[in-house]
């Protein structure tokens, strides 16, 4: 088995749903967020504010090289707009196999209202941020994504369940 590599929008589910299939699978896990973050010594917020978004977008796709020649036979849990960038959806089909763990507007607004740590979130209206957000980049992670595994109303088994029954 290669790497399995997780992909979806901020409050999918794709950390939690690595952390847990790195148990079942018996692989360990990589978030690229947390590698980044690591590297940088602060936090995505800190990084976006103070470098703004190209930035950190660039530090994304760095991320996924340095992880290209280095990783095998693990769960990669990647950050939601990653796969915006055409160079890091090859990437990421070069790095393993890619699932695009997606949900519903409503869904992630439930998971997500009240969360200060989401900088592209701020602000007056995150319920139509999230929605325009997300219609964006949709079609950016069916491109990026060999397989495709609705969250909604799913317990995190059956997500689990449903993931590994596709794993190569």
């Amino acid at each position: 088995m290669g790497n399995v590599i997780l992909i979806g929008f901020m409050g999918s589910g794709k950390t939690t749903v690595g952390l847990r299939l790195s148990y079942r699978l018996r692989q360990s896990v990589i978030d690229t967020d947390k590698e980044i973050e690591k590297e940088e010594k602060r936090t995505i917020a800190d990084i976006f504010a103070a470098e703004g978004e190209e930035y950190f977008r660039a530090r994304e796709t760095a991320c996924l090289q340095k992880l290209q020649g280095s990783v095998r036979n693990q769960i990669i849990s990647v950050g939601g707009g990653l796969p915006m960038r055409a160079e890091n959806r090859k990437l990421l089909h070069q790095l393993g196999q890619v699932f695009y763990l997606r949900a519903d507007v409503e869904t992630i607004y439930g998971r997500l209202k009240g969360d200060t740590t989401r900088p592209l979130l701020q602000g007056d209206d995150p319920l139509t941020k999230i929605r325009v957000l997300m219609e964006e980049r949709d079609p950016f992670y069916k491109d990026a994504s060999d397989v495709v595994i609705q969250v909604d109303g799913k317990s995190f088994e059956q997500i689990l369940d449903e993931i590994e029954g596709k794993v190569r």
